[in-house]
């Protein structure tokens, strides 16, 4: 894994020497990235940067890298996956290269086959490649999102980095932020892409590449997933396949994904929770190694926040050498501020505080692990799809029966400040049942609605506060398979939304505090088309989630750990809110702080802060999404559009 960072200037003219003092000091701010190594190059209206973190031949493997015919020059973070492959096909077309490093596959992939190389990628990049011939500047980024790509064009110059926390330092940027990302950050708890917190920078989108020539810029989808087939996946032919078949494939192509993840020239583990989708990442781990492999896991002392246990049976399960570190959870809600306040953007995902721990217990042993991330999105792993199931069947029950008995009676459930509160869960569930289909999954997952919303602004934004406005990402990514069924659509907003701004984001920034490398081999290109092309009665039967999935491996999975139900890294941020976190809630939620700011009105927000303190409400979500922004601006106090 690497950091990249970047100037062109799109007149086509040569690029001032400073530029280069401003791209080393984009790459120094993202050093954790790549703490191995720095490169530099300019030439003409071009100059590349990048911090590197040795994975893949390690002596020759530096950049920037210039392939052997001298005219392209890559910077690349991530990893190419089937690189050795690819590499044969070159060589077999009379392509020459210089070193073993995947990073000369892009250069030489370009080379022969332009934009189209990016479809036989599989792996997790973003990257930017000049080449001199065509004076073109091709930019891409992976088909899920898993590495970032940010950038700006002003004054005539593209900008580009890994992070934010690099474009802050090319001095002739102006950014601003816009009070319209505030509002989608608020109720989604981060800023979708391809809208960024800042008015003047963009997110590349997922399976998209971008070329620059001849001061043009153009934007192009390189890749989507497939529609389900109706019909199940079907045999040559058009036979469709039995379950007994689809199970065997699915099990192949995991082997697959598993045995490509474990190339690496550096030591390499996994991150193990105890729940079913790094189990079998680490029982397919343990199935290919020759030497037990090397597992990391946290827990907590505080017995009902514990579920190291699981991991503990896996790892038995396995013979895997096993690394676990205890906290408590004071420590997690110690470090929380500190961790939010190193991200790029505000992302109001509290399980980034365990996330960091546990990429900081990795780190000290390997430099590569595996994860699970992308099962629960794939699989239908949230409960949420249940619940989007349920909302259907709900709405068929006449409206006194709904409006008269079963709404006051969820209003009347107990309330909880636990990691379960079921008065919480039957609000919830009963504004995602109110709400139209296309917006059904993000009411299930939205922190402060359009109504809270106008509560709290100094200045409302009446127009942007209707829900077709403020959620018109979501609209557009339900409406992405128009003849799919509801549910299938719901798949999608949650990988193109929730799986890539909050998982993926998180992943990336907590493993890069510590220079740490994470694989999902259920974003293998090959496995997510399979899913993606199944019916959802594979992936959700009934009430049971990630029905093929848990068939297909069910071998792999201890007992303790077979039956078990999704259980995120919990964090008790209800009780923190009222008793550790208190006083920075009070200092920025409190009036002075909100007046200084100029966006909210400091008698809305103290309703909500008293409404969770007295325990009249539990309002852990919209809370805790503020105080991230607040500690978000006071880090870097922004300027406003």
């Amino acid at each position: 894994m690497c950091g990249i960072a970047g100037i062109c200037n799109m007149t086509g003219a040569a690029l001032a020497p400073e530029a280069e003092q401003w791209t080393r000091a984009a790459c120094d701010a993202i050093q954790r990235r790549g703490p191995d190594g720095f490169g530099l190059w300019r030439e003409g209206p071009v100059c590349l940067g990048h911090r590197r973190l040795s994975i893949i031949d390690l002596d020759a493997g530096g950049q920037p890298m210039h392939d052997v015919q001298g005219d392209c020059t890559v910077v690349f973070n991530g990893e190419i996956y089937n690189f050795a492959e690819i590499r044969a096909d070159l060589e077999r077309a009379g392509a020459r290269f210089a070193t073993h490093s995947d990073t000369e596959v892009i250069l030489q992939g370009w080379r022969a086959w332009g934009t189209d190389c990016l479809d036989r990628f599989e792996g997790m990049f973003a990257f930017v490649l000049w080449d001199a011939r065509t004076r073109t500047l091709f930019a891409a980024r992976d088909r899920f999102g898993k590495k970032p790509f940010y950038y700006s064009t002003q004054n005539g110059l593209f900008h580009f980095a890994s992070e934010l926390t690099a474009l802050r330092q090319f001095p002739r940027l102006s950014l601003h932020v816009q009070p319209r990302a505030v509002m989608r950050y608020l109720a989604y708890e981060y800023v979708p892409t391809p809208q960024c917190i800042y008015e003047e920078v963009r997110k590349l989108e997922p399976a998209h590449f971008l070329l620059l020539r001849d001061g043009r810029q153009r934007v192009e989808r390189y890749w989507d997933m497939p529609v389900p087939e109706p019909r199940g996946c079907l045999r040559p032919g058009g036979a469709a396949a039995s379950e007994e078949e689809l199970g065997r494939e699915l099990r192949r192509l995991m082997t697959q994904a598993v045995r490509r993840r474990m190339v690496s020239d550096v030591p390499l583990g996994a991150l193990l929770s105890g729940g079913i989708d790094s189990t079998i990442t680490t029982g397919l781990m343990a199935r290919a190694s020759d030497r037990p492999v090397e597992t990391f896991s946290i827990g907590f002392t505080e017995a009902s926040y514990d579920e190291s246990r699981y991991a503990r049976a896996a790892a038995e399960f396995y013979g895997t050498h096993h690394h676990e570190r205890i906290f408590a959870a004071d420590d997690c809600a110690a470090m929380l501020p500190d961790c939010i306040m190193r991200l790029d953007e505000p992302m109001a995902d509290a399980s980034v505080a365990p996330t960091s721990l546990v990429s900081g217990v990795a780190r000290e042993h390997v430099t590569v692990a595996l994860g699970g991330d992308g099962a629960d999105e794939l699989w239908a792993g949230y409960e949420h799809y249940i619940g989007y199931r349920m909302a259907g069947c709900y709405n068929a029950l006449p409206r006194w029966l709904r409006r008269a008995v079963l709404e006051p009676v969820a209003r009347r459930l107990p309330a909880s400040a636990g990691y379960v509160n079921l008065r919480n869960a039957a609000a919830t569930f009963l504004q995602g049942a109110h709400a139209p289909d296309w917006l059904r999954v993000q009411t299930l997952l939205t922190s402060l609605t359009p109504e809270m919303q106008r509560g709290i602004w100094a200045r409302p934004d009446e127009e942007f506060l209707r829900e077709e406005q403020l959620f018109a990402p979501t609209r557009a990514a339900y409406a992405h398979w128009p003849k799919a069924s509801p549910l299938e659509r719901a798949f999608h907003v949650y990988v193109r939304q929730y799986m890539l701004d909050d998982i993926l984001m998180k992943v990336d920034r907590c493993s890069m505090l510590h220079s740490l490398e994470v694989r999902a081999p259920f974003l293998d290109r090959d496995v997510a088309e399979f899913v993606a092309r199944l019916p959802v009665r594979y992936k959700l039967r009934g009430l049971t989630r990630k029905y093929l999935l848990k068939k297909a491996c069910g071998d792999l999975l201890p007992p303790a750990i077979r039956g078990r139900n999704k259980r995120g890294f919990q964090i008790p941020v209800a009780a923190w809110l009222r008793g550790q976190l208190r006083p920075l809630v009070e200092e920025l939620l409190g009036e002075d702080f909100l007046r200084r700011q100029g966006l909210f009105r400091p008698e809305g927000v103290r309703r909500l802060v008293d409404a969770h303190v007295s325990g009249a409400a539990d309002l852990r979500k919209p809370l805790w999404t503020l105080l991230v922004l607040q500690l978000w601006w006071r880090k870097n106090n922004p300027v406003l559009s």
